[in-house]
């Protein structure tokens, strides 16, 4: 009973412990500006270094006190795979998350024909010449497997022309014909509706975006720019 008494109370004091560093970096970060947003603190990879998530997709490294803090990418050299980027390993994390909290009904999913070998991301922006060069590929991709499920992001935000072509094509009853019309350089029916593409633009955002097209894999590896589906596929270990 005397063992299990001081179990608990160790294991209450480390919580605590862990509490008191998360609550003293959050301290320190709002002495510099009271809006950064924090969204976890835990223990890093690195000994007496603290990872500290931030809303804006960031990541970035303190020690217990939030006297020293590292900007930057943190690598671990492993015997197997060398040098590994272990704050890209946690930024694909965070955009697997996110994106896969997002409906399908949500997005535009070019299925892949037969059976699907794969599935990526694709934050596009219709007027954007390499979005239709890439989407000009769409059937090859979708012929060796691979679907493609777009996400809204137009480059020049909100009240633009080219929000309200995607807001037409997410209103759209059927969002895939209207999508590839828009890409032609098609006019689409003006609608109105409930719509996620400013949701979506503050997701991408979010999570590293910063132009477009931007190809993310399920596992949250971002592949900015436009890639041949050959190419891709291969990266996505599909043979053509």
């Amino acid at each position: 009973m005397k063992t299990l008494m001081v179990s608990a109370l160790l294991l209450a004091s480390t919580v605590v412990a862990a509490e008191d560093v998360k609550d003293v970096i959050i301290k320190q970060l709002q002495k510099i500006d009271t809006n950064i947003p924090v969204v976890s603190v835990s223990k890093a990879q690195l000994t007496g270094m603290y990872e500290v998530e931030l809303g804006t997709g960031e990541v970035i490294y303190s020690d217990a006190k939030g006297e020293y803090f590292l900007l930057g990418q943190l690598y671990q050299m492993s015997d197997e795979k060398g040098f590994v980027n272990l704050s890209e390993a946690k930024m694909n994390s965070q955009r697997s998350i996110k994106l896969k909290s997002i409906p399908e009904s949500e997005k535009v999913v070019f299925k892949a024909t037969g059976v699907e070998k794969a599935s990526v991301y694709v934050f596009t922006d219709v007027d954007c010449p390499y979005c239709r060069k890439l989407h000009n590929e769409v059937p090859k991709l979708q012929a060796m497997g691979v679907s493609v499920e777009y996400l809204a992001f137009p480059r020049q935000g909100p009240n633009t022309a080219t929000f309200k072509k995607m807001t037409n094509i997410w209103c759209a009853e059927d969002k895939v014909k209207a999508m590839t019309r828009s890409k032609q350089g098609k006019s689409l029916k003006s609608v109105e509706c409930e719509n996620p593409v400013l949701a979506q633009y503050k997701v991408g955002q979010n999570i590293g975006v910063t132009g477009t097209p931007a190809i993310i894999t399920k596992d949250g590896q971002l592949i900015p720019g436009y890639m041949p589906a050959e190419r891709l596929a291969a990266m996505l270990g599909i043979k053509p």
